[in-house]
């Protein structure tokens, strides 16, 4: 892969709330994909540490930063959102802030950081850092890509000067990588919108999203990506970070569909349909971080009772296909679609 230094046209989703972990960057760079670091909602210092740990390792890396341009939440749905989650809250014997709480995900210190001390790649998510950040970041060797949802989103950032695109269809579990947090994703094939995408702009592209094995690497590869990211599929393995409550649901067979709701963080992301996204999904505003905030105390005790219900369960549309064992094995698996 030309983009990338790895010796397979695979990626390492990056998976933030502690799904990526060291020991999943050394397992599938060990199987000769490219493993990514999750900055996302970790502090500088945090960040800085796993920067260290995984140098040691003598892997290529790379770093995904959340991208939070500021949006103000209506306070108006946010209070009845608050009032709404109410008897969840008193179920789970947790107290909701009823003051939305927003923040840049410390994204300038980690910028700093990243200039101080150079990683190989930095990919952004959410939004659109400034032009001269992007040079700033180039100028000390990094490459940078930044997610895309739609050819708009392409033809933006390359207009900013990145090296390449992640090209993100809405089949991805996790967030989506929407600039517009209020936008309905349209069901669209990750292949059929790389195609998009390569018409748009003159750009190297990885294609994420709906990769449930060898033969959807294939496609996305066939309509013009140079690699293929994946995250769904490493969830189950031994070295990823996923909760015993998520390992379990993503096992568990009364589960029937994964859907992209706002209920839980205020911003679209792809979970199972769970009884939480039932009761909440038509009503969740849109605002990230504060709905994030908001929830945050009654997700962690949904993980620590094991209540799948009301959890938030990240997961791609192909879940399904996700294997157990190694990741080392989930690589070499993929990598029969190359």
């Amino acid at each position: 892969m030309t983009l990338l230094d790895s010796r397979l046209p695979l990626v390492a989703a990056p998976m933030a709330g502690g799904l990526s972990t060291l020991a999943l960057a050394r397992a599938v760079s060990s199987a000769g994909a490219f493993p990514f670091l999750a900055a996302g909602n970790l502090t500088p210092q945090a960040l800085a540490a796993d920067i260290t740990a995984v140098r040691g390792l003598g892997i290529a890396f790379g770093v995904n930063l959340f991208v939070l341009p500021p949006r103000e939440i209506d306070e108006e749905s946010f209070a009845a959102y608050v009032e709404e989650l109410g008897a969840d809250a008193a179920r789970a014997g947790v107290e909701l802030d009823p003051v939305p709480r927003r923040d840049d995900d410390f994204f300038h210190e980690k910028l700093a950081l990243l200039f101080d001390d150079p990683v190989p790649v930095v990919s952004f998510t959410f939004g659109l850092p400034a032009a001269e950040q992007i040079a700033a970041l180039q100028a000390v060797g990094t490459t940078v890509l930044a997610s895309v949802t739609d050819p708009e989103e392409a033809r933006a950032a390359a207009q900013l000067g990145v090296d390449g695109l992640v090209v993100q269809g809405p089949s991805a579990g996790g967030h989506s990588a929407t600039h517009d947090p209020s936008r309905t994703l349209a069901p669209l094939r990750t292949e059929d919108l790389v195609r998009l995408v390569r018409d748009a702009v003159d750009l190297p592209l990885l294609g994420a999203g709906g990769v449930d094995g060898p033969a959807a690497v294939r496609r996305i590869l066939s309509a013009g990506a140079e690699g293929v990211v994946s995250g769904t599929m490493l969830l189950r393995t031994e070295e990823a970070g996923t909760s015993a409550t998520h390992r379990a649901a993503l096992a568990e067979r009364s589960f029937r569909e994964t859907v992209l709701t706002r209920a839980f963080t205020g911003r679209p992301a792809r979970s199972l349909r769970n009884d939480f996204v039932d009761r909440h999904h038509a009503t969740a505003p849109t605002g990230y971080p504060q709905v994030h905030h908001l929830t945050r105390e009654l997700r962690r005790a949904a993980g620590a009772a094991g209540n799948m219900q009301s959890l938030h369960l990240w997961a791609g549309t192909g879940w399904r296909s996700a294997p157990e064992g190694s990741a080392a094995e989930v690589i070499t698996w993929l990598a029969e679609g190359v």
